[in-house]
């Protein structure tokens, strides 16, 4: 009898739904890795997924399975590593439920994450945004629907999952505008919206005439958008947008795309990266700043001019960063051992020479 294939059952049913109530989406995920597992198990082995044993799926398998999603399937490292994540949590569910195999556990455990170079992060200018949002036929009920959902989406920076699965419900539009939704990380985020987006939902509410329940952007059969539909009438847009501003050609514009354009538009306003953190509904401001920080070579250009002219760059702009040197409590962390910038010649070897 297969010790591996009860396993597996009870770590997606028991472990993942009800001890830690994962998500559907993250049982989806797991169960699509294990099922790629059990496939490439049974064709290097010769064993049916039923039949398999603890010991069948070692380290020499695994790692040949991983192998095997880079070259065969042309998966990146990220992929292979989530992949790999999925793998280690059923095994270190499976140490405890089959202690005879700890040793065999242990060496899948100890295979490691592959290193990978960190993507920049791909996001529209304004002029690109502003091709984007004219590709749709506003002539037509579904070019309405889906230009409302690109204006959202730029201005909002929500999830494409969180955005298939807003009701008319979600959407405030009287005073204090607003959109709600429920999204990564059991999160409930508000997030308000601008006079143009509002002006735009307004009509389109107006004419989906749902209820409270009903999907804000439907099917024609009135059912919610998936996420590959959303995906594919976007990559359609940018094609079309790309005859008008060439530029978007070098760009795979995907929904995810839209939502760091929408986190670079709020730096680019100078709103905080905590509170862009939060916009966007991160787990730490950490995240956001190692993605969004370091992605525009215009914010490095208007950091190195703040520093060289404290007050105004050429255009006239006033700059306001905590870089300045104006900022004492920038002049004091990096002054050397925090000595204060009028104090340092009264410090310098110079002075001590002189005196």
């Amino acid at each position: 009898m297969s010790t591996f294939a009860p396993t597996i059952e009870a770590f997606l049913t028991e472990r993942l739904i009800t001890q830690r109530q994962a998500s559907p989406r993250t049982v989806a995920a797991y169960r699509d890795t294990l099922s790629m597992l059990l496939v490439f198990a049974q064709a290097r082995i010769g064993k049916a997924p039923s039949q398999l044993d603890v010991a069948d799926i070692d380290a020499r398998l695994v790692g040949a399975f991983l192998t095997h999603l880079e070259e065969d399937r042309h998966n990146t490292a990220r992929t292979r590593n989530t992949r790999l994540a999925a793998i280690r949590s059923l095994f270190h569910y499976a140490a405890l439920r089959h202690p005879e195999h700890a040793e065999s556990i242990q060496r899948v455990l100890a295979i490691p994450n592959k290193r990978h170079d960190r993507t920049e992060v791909s996001f529209l200018t304004t002029s690109e945004v502003d091709a984007l949002l004219a590709a749709p036929e506003r002539a037509t009920w579904i070019g309405r629907r889906d230009h409302a959902l690109l204006v959202l989406a730029i201005q909002t920076g929500l999830r494409v999952s969180e955005l298939t699965h807003l009701t008319c419900g979600d959407v405030q539009l009287a005073s204090g505008p607003h959109v709600k939704c429920y999204g990564k990380g059991r999160k409930h985020r508000v997030t308000p919206l601008t006079a143009r987006t509002v002006a735009i939902l307004r009509e389109w509410v107006k004419e989906r005439a749902g209820s409270e329940t009903a999907p804000l952007f439907p099917t024609w059969r009135a059912g919610p958008l998936s996420v590959d539909a959303v995906e594919w009438f976007v990559a359609k847009y940018a094609a079309t947008a790309a005859q008008k501003c060439p530029s978007i050609a070098a760009k795979r514009v995907s929904p995810h795309v839209l939502r760091h354009t929408a986190a670079m538009n709020l730096l680019h306003s100078g709103v905080d990266i905590a509170v862009i953190a939060l916009w966007l509904g991160h787990e730490s401001t950490q995240t956001t700043s190692e993605f969004y920080l370091h992605a525009d070579m215009a914010l490095k250009e208007q950091a190195w001019l703040a520093r060289s002219h404290p007050t105004r760059n050429p255009a006239g702009i006033v700059l306001r960063t905590r870089c300045s040197p104006s900022c004492r409590a920038c002049d004091y962390a990096e002054s050397p051992r925090g000595i204060r910038p009028s104090d340092q010649q009264r410090f310098s070897p110079r002075a001590a020479h002189s005196a």
